[in-house]
């Protein structure tokens, strides 16, 4: 990456009324120049991959975070995160950024709740410890002993979790008919591991054969819950033509092994399975709750903290704000001020939320549980009640995962903040928003290379006049349902899949009748369960089915995580169209590393190493295809380990990356670099060559490998031709990451009948990719496939066969079908 240039001194200040940006050329973007009015509300829109958050994000945002740390002593940078070269030639008139995006971001663990996010929960301790009502004998408590992740407030029992994990025969062995050999012992891990502890146990002189239930009952417990880790000789049993060399293995209990992986495994994946193999119980000292019992015993408003925390902010605004009216106005006593105070504090910050749509979230509720558009909008909330004025707030979409009345209290809390005086920036695909804004910023045309120019800055209506911009032709007619409805209609599916008794969170109960081979559409006020109510389709069919997709990852891929909390109900289908296998589709990242990549993910890489495996170089080299790997050792750098860039630590000056000396940036090796491949254009392509095409280009040049071209066609189709195949995993949006695994399915051959599950697809794309998106998932349904979407998108809901319509509010008030029926009867 070039260093920035910069013409002029950026300290010299700017019109008072413009933020001028000269020469931005941040990844896809051409040397723009565009103007900003401050103290306005800007939107900045275009299609999918065309520059917006380049601009918005990387330039404005980057730029003064940039200018934020030159101003800060040396030493103190270093203790800073670093920014991006935001690569820009100037910007002038510039005030000080605040940046909400969507990704969930650093400093947040798996005990970050709401009240962590929006700080309203230590204000509500603070009120339990100086105002609440102690038990005869008590002495006052500070705050901390009013929460659970301190040693002096959480249960000792269960470590503030609420629950404990207990390995049981029942659940360690679920079939004991089974042998040991057979695997009766589930618990343990698959592949070697799970082999090495078969092996030594048969070495010990167990019978491995003999059905789990036959075996003596001592046996069966030193097996499961011994402490014992005995070292023993095993020769494996191998297939005759490898070779077989004794080794020295070491035995682990199934408890053992299972306890030990929820205390250290970082993999979902492996917690997920681990937690199969466990009995989850409420903690017997706690009974669930949590804290100690002296702080359990402290009340306000005769509730605990624990059960304030887990009530819906709209109630508790209720409560507290029913007690804010009861106290004296002025001359109370020292305890009936802080209560004024504190209680003037929280009713300011539950307002907020409640305002944002946030209403049936409860303070103590796991930031890992609320969608990435409710954590922006508790951000919001959080920022909008600190005060600030003459500032730039750059916001990612703050309208996604909403429904059409809460835009409205959304665009009321903007326009609050453009009052107070400052610079709304947001990077918006809702029309409906765009439509409000003061100023628009079209970036485009296309996306990728073929976008990075800015086509109109202005007011609206000159947007409409602009030709070559693909936003002009959605800002008046936003829905396009010719375009992608099923000739004849809505499907009148196939048969019918009855789930009955389906419960989950606020979900309780719902009986669901979904058709078959046919597109559903589950729509709601924010919170009003829609989630809720996906994941409990997709986990009650697949444990009906017995068959969920537990196919191998491709190379370098993340298994999704499983939804968090138990989901129950009943299945039955009738008809044509019975799904065999069920897919759940999120927006949860493909990758937590950089060598993970859209090329990987898709398995397509495999294809192309072959491919290069085969050329007359690497055969007289004896490469094969995992030579062609920065997975591998024997392939990849050894400098970056394949990533591309490495890490520079410096003595005064924050840490950053760089690209990699050795490979510059290519991420193999040398040797792996001479193989080169002619492609059909006549060029001579490295891996490194292949990788940094875009799929539309990739498309082209393998045209001749079928495996290939389907999976590029897939992703072209999605709108995602702009990708590079070597585009890291972690510099991929939410809504892109779903849009690959569903370019993933897409190019799948000969699917059995498949009930996909999606949870706001169209989320953070523009209207033209929504109808893209549209077209492929009733692509999907045409092809015998059945498809619920939990959605807010007009277009969507329009285009479906079925829809679901949640409510008639939100959290508790919500979970019920209040409508189901075609579109038109909704």
């Amino acid at each position: 990456m070039a260093p920035s240039t910069r013409a002029s001194d950026p300290g010299i200040p700017g019109p008072a009324d413009q933020i001028q940006v000269r020469g931005a050329r941040l990844h896809n973007l051409r040397d723009v120049d565009v103007d900003l009015p401050r103290d306005a509300l800007v939107a900045v829109t275009g299609v999918s991959g065309s520059g917006k958050s380049s601009l918005a994000f990387g330039t404005v945002h980057g730029e003064a975070q940039r200018r934020y740390l030159d101003s800060v002593a040396p030493f103190a940078r270093r203790l800073i995160h670093a920014a991006v070269d935001p690569q820009v030639r100037d910007v002038r008139g510039l005030p000080p950024t605040v940046a909400l995006e969507q990704g969930r971001g650093g400093g947040m663990s798996s005990r970050s709740t709401v009240g962590t996010v929006t700080t309203a929960g230590s204000t509500l301790r603070m009120l339990w410890s100086r105002c609440g009502t102690y038990p005869d004998g008590v002495d006052p408590m500070d705050s901390d002993h009013f929460s659970t992740n301190t040693a002096v407030g959480a249960c000792p029992g269960c470590g503030g979790l609420g629950v404990r994990h207990v390995p049981t025969e029942a659940s360690m062995v679920p079939d004991p008919s089974l042998s040991i050999a057979e695997g009766a012992v589930a618990a343990w891990p698959g592949a070697w591991l799970g082999k090495n502890y078969r092996d030594i146990v048969a070495t010990l002189g167990h019978d491995v054969d003999l059905p789990w239930r036959d075996l003596p009952r001592e046996t069966r417990d030193w097996i499961l819950f011994t402490d014992e880790q005995p070292v023993v000789t095993v020769v494996p049993t191998r297939d005759p033509e490898r070779i077989q060399r004794p080794y020295q293995g070491t035995f682990s209990s199934a408890s053992r092994y299972v306890l030990r992986t929820l205390a250290e495994t970082r993999s979902a994946t492996q917690r997920h399975r681990a937690l199969r193999s466990v009995e989850t119980r409420p903690c017997e000292v706690c009974g669930g709750r949590r804290l100690r019992p002296d702080a359990l015993a402290v009340t306000w408003a005769g509730l605990a903290v624990d059960e304030a925390s887990a009530t819906a902010v709209s109630d508790l605004l209720a409560l507290m704000r029913s007690r804010l009216g009861q106290l004296p106005d002025g001359g109370g006593t020292a305890s009936t001020e802080a209560e004024r105070v504190l209680l003037e504090d929280l009713v300011g910050r539950l307002g907020l939320m409640a305002d944002l749509g946030l209403g049936h979230l409860a303070i103590g509720r796991p930031v890992s549980t609320v969608s990435s558009g409710e954590l922006q909008r508790l951000r919001l909330a959080t920022a909008l009640r600190s005060g600030l004025f003459g500032v730039v707030y750059v916001l990612d979409e703050p309208s996604a995962g909403l429904h059409p009345q809460d835009t409205e209290r959304l665009l009321a809390l903007l326009r609050e903040l453009v009052s107070a005086g400052n610079t709304v920036l947001v990077v918006e695909h809702d029309m409906a928003v765009v439509q409000r804004c003061d100023w628009v910023v079209d970036v485009g045309p296309g996306a990728g290379a073929g976008g990075g120019r800015v086509l109109w800055s202005g007011p609206l209506p000159g947007l409409r006049t602009v030709a070559g911009s693909v936003t002009a032709d959605y800002l008046d007619r936003p829905v396009h349902v010719e375009e992608v409805r099923a000739a004849g209609g809505p499907r009148p599916g196939s048969g019918r899949l009855s789930l009955t008794g389906l419960s989950r969170h606020t979900v309780r109960g719902v009986d669901l009748d979904l058709p078959l081979g046919a597109l559903t559409v589950v729509t709601g006020i924010s919170g009003s369960g829609k989630t809720s109510l996906l994941d409990a389709v997709h986990d009650v069919v697949g444990a009906e089915l017995a068959r969920v997709e537990d196919e191998a990852a491709p190379e370098g891929d993340d298994e999704e995580e499983a939804p968090e909390g138990p989901a129950t109900g009943r299945v039955e289908g009738s008809g044509d169209g019975i799904p065999t296998r069920v897919v759940r589709i999120t927006q949860r990242p493909i990758g937590r590393s950089p060598r993970s990549t859209l090329a990987t993910y898709t398995g397509l890489w495999d294809h192309v190493r072959r491919l290069y495996a085969a050329t007359d170089e690497a055969r007289e080299r004896g490469f094969g295809a995992g030579r062609f790997s920065f997975n591998t050792a024997a392939g990849r750098c050894p400098t970056c380990q394949g990533e591309g860039s490495v890490s520079v630590e410096l003595l005064f000056l924050p840490g950053t990356w760089s690209t990699c000396p050795d490979c510059g940036g290519d991420r193999f090796g040398p040797q792996t670099l001479q193989v080169r491949w002619p492609a059909p254009d006549g060029r001579l392509l490295t891996v490194a060559d292949l990788l940094r095409l875009t799929v539309s280009e990739a498309l082209v040049v393998l045209a001749d490998l079928p495996p290939a071209r389907r999976a590029l066609a897939a992703l072209e189709a999605l709108g995602l031709g702009y990708l590079a195949l070597g585009q890291p995993a972690t510099e991929l949006s939410g809504g892109e990451a779903q849009r690959i695994k569903l370019a993933t399915e897409l190019q799948k051959e000969r699917r059995a009948p498949t009930l996909y599950v999606m949870d706001e697809p169209t989320s953070g794309l523009h209207p033209a990719d929504v109808h893209r998106l549209l077209a492929q998932l009733h692509a999907l349904v045409d092809a015998g496939h059945t498809v619920v979407l939990a959605e807010h998108d007009p277009a969507a809901v329009a285009t479906a066969d079925h829809v679901v319509e949640l409510g008639p509010g939100a959290g508790d008030e919500g979970g019920r079908v209040i409508g189901a029926g075609e579109p038109a009867r909704s």
